[in-house]
């Protein structure tokens, strides 16, 4: 146990007897537990492998290179369609993960091994997503913000591309895009 840590565990009021749970039998798979993002996450040879974290109506395992299981047990949850390589196991109470503990030992360990083996999640490239219509044709309109767009690293173009065609409509896309252009123009990202 890693005390930087506690904290984590002591402040959750909804999901202590959860967390404690999970830490318990991550912390018996042999991990190194530290403090990343806020939340507790556990190591192989410094190499994220899973952390745990919480929601309003779960908490979960989160694996690193979840999509790299075999989930046997049919358990792992892709959080949306964006999300390449992690997969959660989400729980709503103390008893399930008790009942679960062999099963999530299981899926730590074959995580340990793909990390042990060196594996990698084939990330899907920017290229591979499709631009929205109308951001495409702002693109081709403006040469300024085509070549601004393509020097943006790879994952600040996939938020762009991704935050750009979420609305289902042309004009929410339009608006959003127009409101997001002077932010390319200064090369920055999304969130920057």
């Amino acid at each position: 146990m890693n005390p930087t840590v506690d904290f984590y565990f002591n402040k959750s009021e909804k999901w202590q007897e959860e967390l404690e749970q999970l830490r318990m039998i991550v912390l018996d798979c042999g991990l190194t537990e530290e403090l990343k993002w806020g939340v507790p996450c556990y190591t192989f040879q410094t190499s994220n492998v899973v952390l745990i974290h919480v929601f309003k109506e779960y908490c979960a395992l989160l694996f690193f290179k979840g999509a790299l299981l075999h989930d046997s047990n049919g358990i792992l949850v892709q959080q949306t369609e964006n999300v390449q390589a992690g997969r959660q196991i989400r729980f709503t109470n103390a008893r399930e993960i008790v009942e679960m503990k062999p099963i999530l030992k299981a899926y730590i360990y074959e995580a340990i091994e793909v990390e042990r083996a060196g594996l990698k999640v084939e990330l899907k490239k920017t290229t591979e997503f499709t631009i929205p219509e109308e951001f495409q044709k702002k693109l081709d309109e403006t040469p300024a913000l085509k070549t601004a767009f393509e020097a943006l690293t790879p994952g600040r173009q996939r938020a762009y591309i991704l935050h750009f065609s979420q609305p289902k409509q042309s004009k929410t896309r339009e608006a959003r895009i127009d409101k997001y252009i002077p932010q390319i123009l200064h090369g920055k990202g999304l969130n920057d």
